[in-house]
């Protein structure tokens, strides 16, 4: 048996301002922006420059109680990874664009790290592993 998780919904207040936010200040792709007049929702997805893994489905809230997750979708943890090949290229990047950094960069065993808020919170890690850790053979 083989399987991948395909999409991540990610909660979000406005479609057009978290596009905006990931494909301008993350350089993230826009893979489909796609009305759908049944649900009167879009179904919008996200993803990396380059990436062919897991993507981001921007899924503006609906109901009060999803409004509530927003920006908070893991409790104050850090909710999602995002794997670099160049650490600093991409973190001095990111600070140009005034992504607010709320834990400076570390060395760790496993690589390089820091953490960064998305538009509306979430934490995120930017990380960079060291070639002989698991996962870099999986994120390039």
């Amino acid at each position: 048996m083989k399987q991948s998780i395909v999409h991540i919904a990610l909660v979000v207040n406005d479609y057009d301002e978290a596009i905006d936010f990931y494909t301008k200040k993350l350089n993230f792709d826009l893979i489909e922006d796609t009305y759908q007049a049944e649900q009167d929702k879009r179904w919008v997805v996200v993803s990396p420059q380059g990436s062919n893994g897991t993507t981001i489905l921007l899924a503006k809230a609906s109901k009060p109680i999803q409004k509530d997750f927003i920006g908070n979708q893991a409790g104050g943890r850090v909710f999602l990874f995002l794997g670099t090949d160049d650490f600093y290229r991409d973190y001095n990047e990111m600070l140009s664009k005034e992504i607010e950094f709320v834990r400076d960069p570390k060395v760790a065993d496993y690589g390089t790290v820091a953490v960064f808020k998305d538009l509306y919170g979430n934490l995120w890690d930017l990380v960079q592993f060291n070639d002989d850790h698991a996962m870099n053979s999986r994120v390039f």
